[in-house]
Parts: structure tokens; sequence; C-alpha cells
């Protein structure tokens, strides 16, 4: 019997750090924008192990953010931590041209990288999710994370896309919410590696299984609340040990369920926030609606749960 080749572990590309979080937006009780309570939550979430924040993204309400607001919000991030994490910016829509407007804009706050959506709602056909992503790498100067999430988009980025899309120097990574394994480890295994495309897992349930395939790391809602465990977990899976990234993802599982699956998770994380003291409220905007009472108790309890409360 033939012996099996040795097989040497690939060095992880991370772009843009390891543990980047969603960042939730808060806003005052009376639904204004509260740039100080941002710039606060900003800096305790890189004090508590990000080394990354999304900003303005589908967590952060960003599709009830006026365009203002948007640039107000990036540019104080970018003040309050920008020398200490990557400062990417949640950014396109369905009309391509306002998609190229908000990336130039975004650029302008001084962000480190744009997290560039499926256009929603009008479901383009593979070529049109082609072209409209290559003319926002094209756009700017800053590095692109592919945002691919059908179930908010309706429309998939097909496996052929992503490794034409790999091509073009400024697209470095894909935020991956389709939660497809089997697809992701293969644009990994064709257009991964150093320089080439990172994989990000952006659904909480699957952080750990995308890390063990060669994810780069995470964007995530739930490290609004457990950065430091997530960092932990990265680290685990870099050194080989799986039973301690098990053991982490299983105490977790409480605060996944809490927060991403018993409703929206803008609103439950907002909720967490409050409970921790990071946030003066939960407030959010409308169509979302905040925890309920009854909610938060729940929450509470699971957070406890998973030893964060």
């Amino acid at each position: 019997m033939p012996a099996v080749p040795a097989v040497t572990p690939a060095a992880v590309h991370r772009p843009f750090g390891a543990v980047l979080t969603a960042m939730a937006t808060p806003f005052t009780r009376d639904g204004a924008l509260d740039v100080p309570a941002a710039q606060a939550l900003a800096e305790r979430l890189v004090d508590d192990g990000n080394d990354g924040l999304v900003v303005a993204g589908t967590t952060g309400e960003s599709p009830t953010l006026a365009e203002h607001e948007h640039d107000t919000l990036l540019a104080a991030v970018v003040e309050a931590v920008g020398s200490r994490a990557h400062v990417v910016a949640g950014c396109g829509n369905n009309d391509t041209d306002h998609t190229l407007r908000r990336a130039r804009a975004a650029e302008k706050t001084g962000v480190d990288g744009l997290l560039v959506v499926t256009p929603y709602y009008n479901k383009p056909p593979q070529e049109g999710l082609y072209q409209h992503f290559l003319a926002v790498a094209d756009a700017t100067g800053l590095p692109v994370m592919l945002y691919d999430i059908p179930g908010r988009a309706a429309t998939a980025i097909s496996t052929e896309v992503l490794l034409r899309l790999a091509a073009h120097p400024r697209v470095v990574a894909v935020k991956d919410a389709k939660d497809d394994l089997f697809a992701s480890s293969q644009v990994m295994a064709a257009a991964g590696g150093e320089g080439g495309l990172a994989y990000y897992s952006g659904s909480d349930q699957l952080n750990l299984a995308h890390l063990a395939q060669g994810a780069a790391g995470m964007v995530s809602v739930v490290s609004h609340v457990a950065a430091a465990e997530y960092a932990q977990m990265v680290a685990a899976v870099d050194a080989g040990d799986l039973p301690t990234a098990r053991a982490l993802h299983a105490r977790l599982l409480p605060a996944v369920t809490a927060i991403m699956t018993r409703t929206q998770g803008a609103i439950m994380v907002k909720a967490a926030l409050e409970l921790l003291g990071a946030v003066p409220n939960r407030h959010v905007r409308l169509p979302l609606v905040e925890a309920t009472d009854e909610q938060v108790e729940q929450l509470a309890a699971d957070l406890r749960g998973a030893a964060l409360l």
C-alpha cells in the first residue's frame, strides 16, 4: 500500500483580520443616529477582541440609514478605532449606479474596505452579478468583500462567478451566508491561499464549520457579546486544536440560538447590548421592532447559559 503523502497546511490569508463584528447602529430613544454611542460601541468591540468591524451593514440597519448617516457613521467609527482595527463599509443595493456612488462616498470616509451585498429583489442573472461586482471593484481603490446571502437577496453568487471575480485584484474576500459548505470549499480550493479569495463565515451557526475547512474568519453578529471566545476559536483551529474549538462552539450555542434564530438578529443583538450596558437602549427603526420584555428575559437566560452574562 503506497504511503500517503504528507500535507502541509497552507497559511490562512486574512485581508480583513479574523473576527469582525457586523456592528449594530445605536440610535437615541427618539430614533436619531447616536454617534457618541456608536464610537463607544466600536471601541468596546475592538477592546473585546474584534480585529475588524463591518459598519452600516444589514445588522447596522443600513436599509433605514440616510446617505448622510452612512457617511457620518463610517467616519465616526474610523476616527474611533481605525488605527486599531479594519473598518469595512457595508455597501450596495439593487441599483449598480447607486452602489457605485455609495462606494466612492465610503472611500472618502477612510474605511479599509467594502462589503458589497448581492443585488436584491430584482434577481439579476449570473452575468449581471458579475458585471455589478466588477463595476464596484473598479470604482474605488478599496479591497472588496463580496456578500453572498441568497436568503435576503433571492439570488446566490454561483461558484463560476465567484471564481471569475477572484481574478480581480481588489476582490479579495467573500462573506458567505449561502450556507453551502461544499460550494464554499470548492471556491477555497480553487481560489484560496495567500493573495487569493479569503472566505469569512457570515452565519454564526456555521463559524466552526467554515473555519475547519479553511475560512479566514467570520463576520459575526454574536461576536458583539463573544468576540474573545471567537478569537480563541480561530486560534484553536489554527493550532489544530479541534477539541478546544468544538468546546467553544458548544458553549456558545445558546447565545447563537438566542440572537440569530428567534427573531431578526439586529433586534436581539441590540437587546443583548442593552443587557450588557454597551448601548443606552435597544431602539430599532421600523420596520424592525424592539425585542419584547419576554424575549429579553429568555435572551438573558441564554446568555447566562453561554457564560456571557
